[in-house]
């Protein structure tokens, strides 16, 4: 049960609480512990040792490695590429050929509404279930969609899902996903 994560506004201004969550008779800070993960991964990056983090910021080794598992992007393996509603998905398209990748399913708004309407609905779930089927084979799924779509994908794949969050559901009109940005994060994950 979250305790306070609202703002209270006050002649104008807005007041802002901590994120907390209350766990049996504890009461405990996200804010705090968002803050420890990016100190303990901020060190990491600049060259520390999982020990000299954990003796720094008073934890334990394990648990840094542990966190650092929890946040890890596996590097390699079979990758696919999900998105809609894409406003510059034929510039996607090419930089995931360019990257090597051999699943891409980018579709504009007009298109996923198209493939929704043209098909029996019992055609399109078939169409969906074999796309899921296929998806089994690789380890990894760049999905840049909505937060609804990531939510689902997350449940039925068991794969990493890398999520590029084209903004709340529904999305009704094409986004634009920065062409640069995509291909440096393909880069890092393959």
């Amino acid at each position: 049960m979250v305790i306070c994560d609202h703002n209270i506004v006050h002649k104008g201004e807005a007041v802002e609480f901590e994120e907390t969550v209350r766990v049996a008779d504890k009461t405990i800070s996200v804010d705090r512990a968002v803050r420890v993960l990016k100190k303990v991964l901020r060190l990491r990056s600049q060259g520390l040792s999982q020990q000299e983090v954990a003796n720094r910021l008073t934890l334990d080794r394990s648990f840094v490695s542990r966190l650092e598992a929890i946040g890890e992007v596996r590097k390699g393996g079979r990758v696919a590429v999900i998105g809609f509603p894409i406003a510059n998905k034929q510039e996607l398209a090419a930089i995931c050929r360019e990257q090597g990748l051999d699943f891409i399913f980018l579709l504009t708004n007009q298109e996923r509404w198209s493939l929704v309407g043209r098909q029996k609905a019992l055609d399109f779930f078939n169409q969906v279930m074999e796309i899921v089927a296929r998806l089994k084979g690789y380890d990894t799924l760049v999905l840049i969609t909505s937060e609804r779509w990531y939510r689902l994908a997350e449940a039925l794949l068991d794969l990493q899902v890398i999520f590029v969050n084209l903004g709340p559901t529904p999305l009704e009109e094409d986004r634009r996903v920065e062409p640069v940005l995509f291909k440096q994060k393909l880069q890092d994950i393959i």
